[in-house]
Formats: structure tokens, sequence, C-alpha cells
């Protein structure tokens, strides 16, 4: 090879100005529009560059072949002057360099291809070889112009710095980064392995309705919309959780469904107020046989991405209680404090940094221990036993008074999974629910509204079961290092 690498051209000011590129980027589009041959409707066939560069690993330095392969991308680099040229292709799978040459293309084909921008897109056929300097080569015999970038892409060695940019033109972050098409090529892979491993163990996926008449599953605000034909108040779903248990009241007996969820709350490094879930339900399973599931869910999807990180997934998750855990991180023991004075007091004494003014005990206990235990909480841990305050679809403990049958499971710090033996006495449900439907009245605004369709659904005869939310979200930014949920989220929601 030789020559140097165009660099691309500023997007701002300097020798030449945005809007200057874009001119001269649209009179090249006008002169290949003139071309009959440009811009095709398709170019099929094209193979993924990974493959190509798999196939030849064993190629050695100039080494040619006459095999003949077709592949498709954008322009990344151009080198070269005189006779010959160099450009790197991409694709989603990888970069290969293309070398093309006059006495090949001819002096016409040459020319129109050397007249190319950083940023188009371009289809190729030509024959594999490694050129002296190492590099696994495609020789350009033939190409076409599939599309022209009116526009000069991010520079490739600095990416996009600005980290809104990246949120909000996800398209110029993944043009601009290799690690970011990774990541969420990664996500898919992830996805589709809970997928796989939930239908391999006999679940059925299934649909249930994003706009719901009544929201309920979980403990926060709905979105709210208006129907117009049907003149009613409908809500986008906050969970999937109420539906899924009728099915197995149905006897569909193993049911999930993957897809998006709904919250209006705060956004955080946490929370995204559109967020995807997948949750589970299993007919004559408790929430000890879900705690073993979740373990084996994790296992596969960090196998699905090779995860080389800290975090130990193969042996069995540490599991610790939830008032044990408050106690060992603060020196607190809400269970012997059930009265909101007396907790604040103690909350007081030692200095720690919770709202407690004029809240109940459940959110008083609840902010105690998401700010103190859960960032704590860096090996896989399952903390078990949570008061029944907090959690009013979860079946009483079998053994202690007061505690429900439920876990949540964290890693580096992190909640991605929330689990319960599922609450099958549509009596005690019907209790639960009115006294949720008491605490909304008295304006906790993320009570659970009262369900009766759900309670007589129950009055059918549910059989015992469990039941399992996994953030997928969550779950991607724990298997791929990422600290905040916007990072593995394509489009993140973001203020004006």
């Amino acid at each position: 090879m030789s020559g140097t690498e165009e660099a691309p051209a500023p997007a701002g000011p300097g020798r030449h100005g945005l809007s200057e590129l874009i001119d001269e980027r649209r009179a090249k589009a006008a002169r290949l529009r003139a071309d009959a041959d440009a811009f095709p409707y398709s170019f099929s066939g094209a193979e993924p560059i990974e493959a190509i560069l798999a196939d030849y690993e064993h190629l050695a330095v100039g080494e040619e072949t006459e095999d003949a392969h077709r592949v498709a991308g954008r322009i990344a680099a151009r080198r070269g002057a005189g006779r010959a040229a160099f450009m790197d292709l991409v694709d989603r799978t990888g970069k290969i360099q293309l070398h093309a040459r006059v006495d090949v293309l001819g002096e016409e084909g040459f020319q129109r291809l050397l007249s190319l921008d950083l940023g188009d897109l371009l289809g190729v056929d030509g024959a594999v070889l490694r050129s002296r300097h190492g590099e696994l080569t495609l020789r350009v015999d033939h190409y076409e112009v599939l599309a022209k970038a009116l526009r000069p892409p991010p520079d490739k060695h600095h990416g996009i710095s600005d980290v809104e940019t990246r949120h909000r033109r996800r398209e110029l972050d993944l043009i601009a980064s290799e690690d970011a098409r990774r990541l969420f090529i990664d996500r898919a892979r992830i996805i589709s392995a809970v997928r796989s491993y939930l239908d391999r163990e006999g679940f059925i996926e299934v649909e249930t309705p994003v706009l719901q008449p009544l929201y309920g599953g979980a403990l926060a605000r709905p979105f709210t919309t208006h129907h117009n034909a049907l003149d009613r108040d409908l809500y986008l779903r906050i969970a999937t959780e109420l539906y899924l248990k009728r099915l197995i009241v149905g006897g569909l007996e193993r049911v999930y469904e993957l897809g998006k969820d709904f919250r209006n709350e705060g956004v955080s490094p946490k929370h995204n107020p559109e967020f995807t879930m997948v949750e589970w339900y299993e007919a004559y399973a408790d929430y000890g046989d879900e705690a073993r599931r979740l373990e084996d869910v994790v296992r596969t999807a960090a196998g699905a991405v090779a995860y080389a990180g800290e975090l130990d997934f193969d042996g069995p998750w540490r599991r610790v209680g939830f008032f044990d855990a408050l106690a060992e991180a603060t020196g607190v023991q809400p269970s012997a404090l059930r009265e909101e004075r007396a907790l604040a007091a103690a909350v007081s004494e030692r200095g720690l940094e919770v709202q407690t003014e004029d809240r109940r005990w459940p959110a008083i206990v609840d902010d105690l221990f998401s700010k103190h235990v859960e960032p704590t909480l860096r090996e896989p841990t399952f903390v078990l036993d949570y008061p029944v305050e907090l959690s009013p679809l979860a079946r009483e403990h079998r053994s202690q008074p007061g505690l429900v049958e439920r876990w949540e499971a964290f890693a580096d710090g992190l909640e991605i999974a929330n689990a319960f033996s599922e609450l099958i006495d549509p009596d005690v449900q019907r209790e639960r629910f009115a006294e949720q439907q008491r605490r909304l009245q008295e304006g906790e605004h993320e009570a659970q509204p009262y369900d009766e369709l759900f309670v007589e659904a129950l009055e059918q005869g549910m059989p015992p079961t469990g039941g399992v939310g996994l953030g997928i979200d969550r779950l991607v930014m724990l298997l791929s290092g990422r600290d905040s949920i916007r990072e593995v989220v394509l489009f993140p929601a973001m203020r004006d």
C-alpha cells in the first residue's frame, strides 16, 4: 500500500463548512443520477465480510486467488494514488480492504470510483488476495454505487465525543463506532438466548395487551391515553404480570412474554420510561425453583455473548434475607421497628441519607434498601423474603409471618430481576388490593389499583405458581459492562 489515509472532512467550520461539503456531495449525486446504472434497487448475494475474513485467514502474504466474492458496505477510508487505490469497506460484521486498479476497471470506472466520498455505500465483486503488507484484500473487478451520502460521516478515529449526540443520533454512533455495533448485536444475541432457553423448557410465548383498561402488576405510575372510538381512558402497561397469571389459570401452565413496558417515572442511569422486560410464569413451581431457573437464564445469556467479565455466573448465587441485608449494611433492623417514627428515628441516628418526613413505613424501607444495600451487592445475589407491605402480589411466607416469598436478583450493584411464589388465594388478594386502593386514595400514586377481573380469575382456581420478571436492558448492561441504560437502548428517551 502507498499513500495516506483520507480523513473525513470536518463537519464544522474550517477549510470547508458543512454546507459547502453538502453542496459538493449533492453535485456528485446529481452526476451519479445521470447514470442509468446508479442507485440500484437491490444488490443481492452480498456476503458478510467476517465470513470472507474467516474463510481466507490461511492465505500467505502476497498470495492471490481467483475466488469470486460479493460484498457491500460503507466506504470508511481511502488511500493511494496513480494507477491503484485502496479503500476500506465496512459492514455490520467487519472491515475488508479493497484494491482497485485502473487496468482492471478502465480509466473511466477507476476515476468514478475515486470520486466517491467516505460514507458512500458501495457494492463490490472481486477476488480475494493477501496484500504484500499482510492485509486480507478484495480485488475490485466490478462495483456499483448503492447510495450517495450527502453528509460526511463522523470522524472514525474519534467517534462522537458528545454523549447526548450519540444517544439522539444513534445512526451516527453506529457508523462511527464498531464497539456500538457490536453492543447492539450482542443485545440481539442475549434476547435470542433468553427466548431459546424458555422455548426449550416448554414455555409458550404469548402476547398480552399493551393498551390496558387497568394497569397493574407493579408499583408504578402509568402513562394514560384516550381511545376516541371507545371513548375511554387506557393505560400503557407497566407490567404483563396480571394477564400472564390469568393464562396460568386458563391452563397454559408455562407462559412468557418478552416486550415493552412503560412507567411514568424519573429518568436515571437505571431507568428509561420505555423498557424491555421478559416475564415468565410456571405452574407447580415456587420462588426457589425460579431462582435456579434465573441462574440458568443468565448463564445462558452470558454464554451467548462470550461474557469475560469479573462476575461468576457459573455457580449458585449468594442468598441473603431482606432484613439481614439491611441490618448488615445500615445497622437498622426495620423488622423490629414497624412504626414510621421509630424507623425514622433509627435512620436519623445513623446519619443515613433517606427521606423520612411524611413517608409511610414501606416507602422508608424501600428507599433505605435502594440507597444503602443495593449498591453493595456486587456478586450475583438473591435477596429473599420481603415484607408483605412491599409485595401485594406475592404469597405469604410459609414459615415467617409478615413476610412474603419474594426475591430480587442483583449483580454489580444492579437489580435485574424480581420473583414471587405467586399469591393464589383470591380472598387474600382481594384484601391486598383493598389496602393498595386505600393507599392510592391517600395519595400514593404508585400503589396498585384494585383489579376485580384478576381476583375473579383467581376464583376459578390458580395452581401453585412461580413467576419472574427479568429486565432485558439491565441484563445487557450487566453483560456488556455499561453503567447507563441509555447506552444499551438504541433510542432512549431524552429531554428536548
